[in-house]
């Protein structure tokens, strides 16, 4: 272990991973405010911005095949600091851009390192803790990570607003710089060298296929892929939600991310407090009551009201924020727990299917169901309802092939 840095405390360990579980949503969603202002600088329309957002999250996508096995071969500390310096570079990219072109490059370039933190932070939790402690630690995670969505448009907003739309990328590039230096300080390493795996492309791309033909992996990764959609139906199309359907302004996105936010923090929390107690069926049994309560429950206010109004708009997107971070927990260690001798590389591919599903909605789907509240609500439980399908073919996949995997 280098002597450069030093091993931290459990709570800062875990403080740590959400950092860097933090930056790459962080980047997606600071900007959003700053959409009118953008598209006006560059002179576009707002098609094209959106696919600021879909070329990050298809880059993001694709690199993350990479992280995962390249941590499992060469160690998750060096892939983690690799990453967050490209995206320092990246995002200073971003703020001197004077072109789509140009900003799209340096999106994609954001997109490609993003994900070390969080798909290799994913690993790193699995390589320490086992067990109900695991999911625990990975439901504090996903409660501190869960700050990030709604304290970046705020920021976006108010950084923007006051210093221009590219001070907001200058302000990425701190913040990744200052998260780089707490890595090198004190990001242990959680992979020995006796535990590495060859770095080989053909056989890593017959390891993917061979994981894309377990249908318990397939169906679990989708089940979470589907629920993280329903929310970000929304979060893609904030700008729209925010500005066009609320009537709220450049600063305002907070009325909208923090109750969403605070859905998930305590759909975690509540994970964390039935890690040991429940069975995983039981926890993803509650949390799709709740989405679904949640969905069917909005997409009924979207057509009977006259117009969407704040608070009422944001109430079910918060109740479905807790049911989709209830189930997040157990689906990933479930996914994880399939492969444990390649958790870097189930959770790349995992993180693929999630991402590319993602960049589906920002680039396609959102752009259309966004021009009516009523349209993404109806987006949204349909997203929850397919989720729903695909973890009862997990189980049905589990059951078949390995009933024991099924106790947790």
């Amino acid at each position: 272990m280098s002597s450069t840095h030093t091993e931290p405390s459990r709570a800062g360990f875990v403080l740590l991973l959400a950092g860097l579980a933090m930056f790459g949503p962080f980047s997606i969603d600071t900007v959003f405010p700053m959409f009118p202002q953008m598209q006006s600088a560059l002179h576009i329309g707002p098609v094209q911005m959106q696919q600021t957002i879909s070329v990050y999250l298809l880059a993001y996508a694709l690199m993350s095949l990479l992280h995962g096995p390249l941590s499992d071969a060469l160690g998750r500390r060096s892939v983690v600091m690799a990453g967050v310096a490209v995206f320092v570079l990246a995002s200073i990219g971003c703020a001197l851009s004077t072109s789509i072109w140009q900003l799209l490059f340096f999106r994609a370039l954001q997109g490609v390192s993003a994900g070390s933190g969080l798909i290799v932070g994913r690993a790193i939790i699995r390589d320490r803790f086992h067990g109900p402690e695991a999911q625990r630690v990975m439901s504090r995670i996903t409660m501190v990570f869960g700050v990030a969505p709604a304290i970046a448009p705020i920021i976006g907003g108010i950084i923007g607003t006051r210093f221009g739309w590219e001070a907001i990328f200058w302000f990425l590039a701190v913040f990744a710089l200052v998260l780089l230096a707490t890595c090198w300080r004190w990001l242990p390493e959680t992979h020995p060298k006796e535990a590495r795996l060859p770095l080989e492309p053909i056989p890593l791309f017959s390891r993917y296929l061979d994981m894309l033909r377990n249908p318990r992996f397939v169906w679990l990764c989708l089940s979470g892929s589907f629920n993280f959609s329903a929310l970000f139906i929304y979060i893609a199309s904030a700008p729209a939600f925010v500005l066009t359907h609320l009537k709220l302004g450049a600063t305002d996105f907070g009325y909208f991310f923090v109750p969403a936010i605070m859905g998930m923090m305590t759909g975690a929390y509540l994970s964390g407090r039935r890690a040991g107690r429940h069975t995983p069926e039981s926890n993803v049994k509650l949390a799709y009551a709740v989405m679904l309560l949640a969905g069917v429950g909005n997409v009924a206010y979207c057509l009977l009201a006259p117009a969407v109004a704040w608070p009422w708009a944001v109430i079910p997107i918060m109740i479905n924020g807790a049911g989709i971070s209830l189930a997040f927990p157990t689906l990933t260690l479930l996914v994880l727990d399939i492969y444990p001798q390649e958790r870097g590389t189930a959770s790349s591919l995992q993180a693929f299917i999630q991402l590319t599903f993602s960049a589906i909605v920002a680039g396609a789907i959102s752009p259309w169901l966004s021009l009516r509240p009523s349209g993404l609500a109806m987006g949204a439980v349909a997203a929850s309802l397919l989720g729903l399908v695909a973890w009862r073919l997990a189980q049905r996949a589990g059951v078949k092939s390995s009933p024991e995997m099924m106790a947790g």
